[in-house]
């Protein structure tokens, strides 16, 4: 008989997540380091970053239309398997090719977690899903954190870039020891007796389209932004990974207290909150200079830090006959735009570069403020959310949502 133990369960889901946003806090903090090192310019850079992006939406797209056939236990021993693979091709890289391998590989286990792991924290709080996937998804700036910080540091005692790469083994090995060990529950939607063929039906909602295409916004906004950081304002301070580390400490703060502002707000306020500030922080990044940056940075953490798990939170609320599935399109969208829009503007910044005749001095800033686009017309999306839930639930009241 199984007996699932769901505090032990959230734990391994959320150190499965801390290996994933290591690797992109890790990646961010060495990405300059390895352009040198094996004389890349931004463009391979960009396409090794992009890996990542498409390898995620490739396995949680894939993950999410067999995670109820498999079993979330399943998905997430390949997950491990694929963690491993990656980190050590990485370690013992040779060039443009095995970089782009093993970032790949790192990418296909990141997806595959989050395959895993979204419809698992909804299984096992049903009662309390948009909290949990925010408490669940602070791992993630969290993660980003602890690697950039692992990063300054060992890069202060001289330890090489392939060191703080092998640190990701540790986590690895113990997530993966601990799912072996436990019992998983089935998905919600399994549990809840609807139907495959009702899941496939549902994603073709007006509601589930328009979340998924504003999932394209919201991924890049976050993540682009944030994995680029380093390269993008390196000419404005000297401390560039810094401000990644600070916007995402931001972040960390404002998903552990997700419960008491999804009190305050309904989703889709908190995320028309979100898009406006992500905007301003974008905007000031640009512009500003000196220690105002710092002030730029904190502002953007605030502005996409509920991105991620709000979208998720607020589909799988409104649209639970998605299930694992729309849940993994969401996650799989978003990355995938991400990895898109990186390989676009990789070149981009190599052309500002050679029409300024080599020099790269404002070239992060015009980055950031042809993405600064993108937040502005999600306020026009959100916005318009706003309204139409707020007519929706007019005329169909729904008691004692669900956050």
């Amino acid at each position: 008989m199984q007996t699932i133990n769901r505090t032990q369960l959230f734990r391994a889901s959320c150190l499965s997540l801390l290996v994933t946003s290591l690797s992109f806090g890790i990646r961010a903090g060495i990405l300059n380091k390895l352009g040198t090192d094996f004389q890349l310019d931004k463009a391979q850079l960009a396409s090794i970053t992009a890996t990542a992006f498409y390898g995620f939406p490739i396995a949680v797209v894939i993950g999410g239309f067999i995670v109820d056939i498999i079993g979330m236990k399943r998905l997430l021993v390949m997950a491990f398997l694929f963690h491993l693979a990656g980190i050590l091709l990485t370690i013992f890289a040779q060039g443009f090719w095995t970089l782009y391998i093993s970032t790949l590989l790192v990418g296909l286990a990141n997806g595959t977690v989050e395959a895993a792991c979204n419809p698992l924290v909804t299984s096992l709080y049903t009662d309390n899903k948009t909290t949990k996937l925010n408490h669940f998804h602070l791992w993630f700036p969290g993660g980003i954190v602890i690697g950039t910080l692992i990063v300054l540091l060992l890069n202060k005692i001289g330890l090489g870039w392939q060191i703080q790469v092998g640190l990701m083994l540790i986590p690895t090995l113990v997530y993966g020891y601990l799912f072996s060990k436990l019992d998983f529950p089935v998905t919600e939607r399994v549990a809840s007796g609807v139907s495959t063929a009702g899941m496939y039906r549902a994603l073709w909602n007006p509601l589930f389209i328009f979340m998924f295409i504003c999932m394209f916004g919201t991924a890049i906004t976050e993540l682009f932004t944030g994995q680029w950081i380093d390269v993008l304002l390196k000419n404005v301070t000297d401390n560039a990974i810094l401000i990644l580390t600070l916007d995402t400490g931001v972040m960390v703060v404002g998903r552990a207290f997700a419960k008491p502002v999804l009190k305050l707000f309904p989703p889709q306020v908190l995320l028309l909150i979100s898009t406006t500030l992500a905007a301003l922080g974008i905007y000031l990044l640009s512009t500003v200079t000196g220690p105002a940056i710092y002030g730029a940075a904190v502002i953007f953490g605030m502005g996409v830090c509920y991105f991620w798990p709000t979208m998720l939170g607020f589909v799988n609320q409104n649209l639970p006959k998605t299930g694992a599935v729309g849940l993994n399109l969401m996650g799989g969208a978003g990355m995938f735009a991400v990895s898109i829009y990186t390989i676009f503007m990789g070149s981009y910044y190599d052309n500002i570069v050679k029409e300024a005749n080599g020099d790269n001095s404002f070239a992060g800033q015009k980055i950031l403020q042809t993405t600064l686009v993108i937040p502005i017309a999600l306020i026009v999306a959100f916005g318009g959310l706003v309204l139409y839930m707020r007519y929706k639930n007019k005329t169909q009241p729904i008691a004692n949502p669900v956050v």
